[in-house]
């Protein structure tokens, strides 16, 4: 057994092989996946993980103009369906963000969903996004990017009318699956 930190090789294969000199540098000693005990950067290897069914909830809001967010509920934006298409973005960005973030690992997504609440009160548009998959790796980034990628939409189809909205509260909810099982947000 190692300490937090310490390189270890992984064991050897079922038939005795050696471990072809794989070393794991998953943590270094800040507890930091994505750097290697020399401080350098490198995708995490998730060669020896089991696959598990694993789902993120991440959620965040645009708050605008109540003349703006009127615009969207109505559908008259000049653009078209502001939310239709801000859904299919989302839905993208999910499934680019191994794209977008340099050290996440492709995930084969089994499922992405998009939903967007409209907020009269607080003149905003909240956007929630669960994404699946049945993978070594979690789809924590897949849910964030998502999030902001649907939201951006919005922003870049009602820009014209409203240049100051505010995308904001942009976070995590709840993730399952994996070695590290279930997290639930519990502030607000």
């Amino acid at each position: 057994m190692s300490t937090p930190g310490t390189p270890t090789m992984h064991p050897a294969a079922a038939d005795g092989t050696p471990p072809q000199g794989r070393i794991d540098t998953s943590a270094d000693q800040s507890g930091l996946t994505h750097f290697d005990e020399s401080g350098q950067a490198h995708m995490v290897d998730i060669g020896d993980k089991r696959p598990t069914h694993r789902i993120a909830v991440a959620r965040g809001t645009i708050r605008m103009r109540p003349a703006t967010l009127a615009t969207i509920r109505d559908g008259s934006a000049n653009k078209g369906d502001v939310l239709g298409v801000a859904r299919i973005a989302a839905i993208q960005g999910a499934k680019r963000t191994a794209d977008l973030v340099p050290l996440c690992h492709p995930v084969a997504l089994t499922r992405v969903t998009a939903d967007f609440e409209l907020d009269e009160t607080m003149s905003a548009v909240h956007c929630t996004v669960q994404a699946e998959c049945d993978g070594r790796t979690g789809v924590e980034m897949e849910a964030l990017t998502a999030v902001q990628i649907g939201l951006l939409t919005i922003y870049d189809m009602c820009k014209a009318i409203d240049r100051g909205m505010l995308i904001d509260n942009v976070g995590l909810l709840e993730k399952r699956g994996g070695k590290s099982g279930a997290w639930v947000r519990t502030e607000s």
